[in-house]
């Protein structure tokens, strides 16, 4: 997959998935909408992927890699509270915030490779 397109699935769950814990809580955090926040930061660094920046790549796999790193503790937080709709939101924000991650990473290697 091309991480342009992983990353804009990746940012499109984790907008949709976000705003869904944010507002179907009871108890609503601010914290639960830095995901949306991301989200939003990688639809906008979106264009410069697919031009194939390089510096606007590495900015938005810095942002995934924290994004990947912050979703550990409400994981736990879901996983402490038993709430199996927490749980299901916060793994798929990871799985695809893991698949995009792969995805550039299989890109910075194949264009090495290409260079050399």
């Amino acid at each position: 997959m091309k991480p342009h397109l992983a990353s804009l699935i990746n940012a499109i769950l984790l907008i949709i998935l976000g705003l869904w814990g944010y507002f179907g809580s009871e108890t609503p955090s601010f914290t639960a909408l830095i995901p949306v926040f991301a989200g939003i930061i990688l639809l906008f660094l979106n264009q410069g992927l697919k031009k194939e920046n390089k510096t606007i790549a590495h900015i938005a796999v810095i942002v995934t890699i924290l994004v990947l790193a912050g979703l550990v503790k409400p994981l736990m937080g879901a996983l402490d509270r038993a709430d199996t709709a927490a749980i299901s939101r916060v793994v798929i924000m990871m799985f695809s915030t893991l698949v995009a991650l792969i995805s550039f990473i299989k890109s910075f290697i194949d264009a090495r490779k290409n260079k050399a």
